[in-house]
C-alpha cells in the first residue's frame, strides 16, 4: 500500500492483525528502526493486550511466543534464513513490512529484498510506504519472485493530514511561516531582531 503519511496505512494493518488474532493466527510487523519497533510494540500492546504482543530487535527479546511479533526487518529476515537451514516453517501467517521503500536503500535494501523473496507464498505480505516509487513495477517484481498475485493500493494525492511550517518563539508562541497569501509571515521578523539579554554574570 502506498499512501501519504497520516492516511491510515497503519490502521489497515492493525485491523487485519485484529482479524487474524481473533482467528488464533499469527502475524509479524517489521520496521527498519529499533525506535519505531519499540513504539509499535507499545502501541500494539495497548491495542491487543500485552500478552498477545512480543518484540524482537538486536537488543530486546520479550514474549517471543506471542501471536503478534513486532521486530526489525533484519530480525525477520534472519528468521527466514534460520527456517531454511533447519527445514522448519516460519511461525506466522501474515507479515507487514513497514517503510517498504527501504528496499531502495544502498546499504540496507538487500535485507528487504531477501525478506520478500524468502517469505513463503503461503504467508501473505502487506507492504506499507508513503514514498515508494514506481509501485506498479515494484508489484510486478514481487509477483515474479513470489509467484503470488499482488495488488497495489495507491492513495496518492492530497494529504489527509496537512503539513504546515511554523516558527516557535522563545516564549513558546507558534507562528505560521507563511501568511494567508502564501507569503513569508512578517510577524516572525520581530523575533529575528531581538537578541536575548545576557545572563547577569556576563553583564558589564
Amino acid at each position: 500500500m502506498t499512501a501519504p503519511t497520516g492516511s491510515g496505512k497503519t490502521w489497515i494493518a492493525s485491523e487485519e492483525i485484529r482479524r487474524l488474532l481473533d482467528q488464533k493466527k499469527r502475524a509479524w510487523y517489521t520496521t527498519p528502526l529499533k525506535a519505531l519497533t519499540n513504539s509499535k510494540y507499545i502501541e500494539f500492546s495497548n491495542m491487543f493486550g500485552s500478552e498477545n504482543v512480543g518484540i524482537l530487535t538486536g537488543d530486546r527479546k520479550e514474549n517471543t511466543e506471542a501471536p503478534l511479533i513486532v521486530g526489525t526487518t533484519e530480525i525477520y529476515r534472519n528468521q527466514l534464513f534460520d527456517a531454511l537451514r533447519s527445514g522448519e516453517q516460519v511461525r506466522t501467517d501474515f507479515v507487514i513490512i513497514d517503510e517498504a521503500h527501504y528496499l531502495a536503500d544502498e546499504e540496507r535494501g538487500h535485507v528487504w529484498e531477501e525478506a520478500i523473496i524468502l517469505t513463503p507464498p503461503r504467508i501473505r505480505l502487506l507492504l506499507l510506504s508513503a514514498t515508494v516509487g514506481r509501485a506498479e513495477e515494484f508489484a510486478r517484481w514481487i509477483e515474479e519472485v513470489r509467484g503470488t498475485k499482488v495488488r497495489v493500493i495507491n492513495r496518492a494525492g492530497s494529504r489527509p493530514v496537512e503539513l504546515r511550517a511554523a516558527y516557535l518563539s522563545s516564549n513558546l508562541q507558534l507562528f505560521p511561516l507563511l501568511d494567508q497569501d502564501g507569503k513569508y509571515n512578517a510577524e516572525i521578523e520581530q523575533f529575528a531582531a531581538r537578541r536575548p539579554s545576557p545572563p547577569p554574570w556576563r553583564r558589564r
